[in-house]
């Protein structure tokens, strides 16, 4: 039989008592409230990183525990942010911990109406190919249009191809990349950095 509360515990007598009609005081602690602790209290270390979403680059704190992470959160330290994250930056934990998160390649054929799991390899591979397939069949020496003012000049590019960046690549990621494609005779780099 389950125990029955004594009068004695209810939170408005405890209120009552001690004169705190809002309830906002000690009197609405109760045992279980009192246990709590914050997740970072139980840390072995704390980490000092920076959010990986966008160019601003704010501050974290990450909080690990038997080498996994158990909490993340802003760095009151850091110059750029003072403690303060974003929606994104502040839902970084999930992002490294989420049930959700995909841990390997998926690939839909051409036409098929499912996702298979596939090697990264291969994928990296199949990426590779298609790169090339479509800079071989796209590329530009020179400027083809008769009508053009610069008909005939040397340009070395392929419209064929583009990419967007998203905003959680960091600045040294988005330099390597922009360095990368414009190595490929790639024109239509651009980058999603908002928020």
């Amino acid at each position: 039989m389950p125990k029955l509360p004594v009068l004695s515990d209810w939170p408005v007598l405890r209120q009552l008592r001690r004169r705190d009609p809002s309830g906002l005081g000690s009197t609405a602690a109760s045992p279980r409230t009192r246990s709590l602790a914050p997740r970072t209290a139980s840390a072995d270390r704390v980490a000092r990183s920076i959010c990986p979403y966008c160019a601003v680059g704010c501050g974290q704190l990450v909080y690990v525990k038997d080498e996994k992470i158990v909490d993340i959160e802003g760095d009151p330290d850091s110059p750029v942010s003072q403690g303060c994250l974003c929606p994104k930056g502040a839902a970084t934990f999930q992002l490294v911990t989420g049930a959700h998160r995909l841990e390997q390649v998926l690939y839909r054929r051409p036409g098929g109406t499912s996702w298979e799991a596939i090697p990264l390899e291969q994928a990296m591979e199949m990426v590779a190919q298609r790169v090339k397939k479509a800079r071989d069949e796209t590329w530009q020496e020179r400027v083809e249009d008769e009508g053009a003012e610069h008909h005939g000049d040397q340009v070395r590019r392929t419209l064929g191809i583009a990419h967007l960046g998203g905003a959680t690549l960091d600045n040294e990621e988005n330099y390597l990349l922009k360095k990368l494609f414009t190595a490929l005779g790639v024109v239509q780099v651009e980058n999603q950095a908002r928020i």
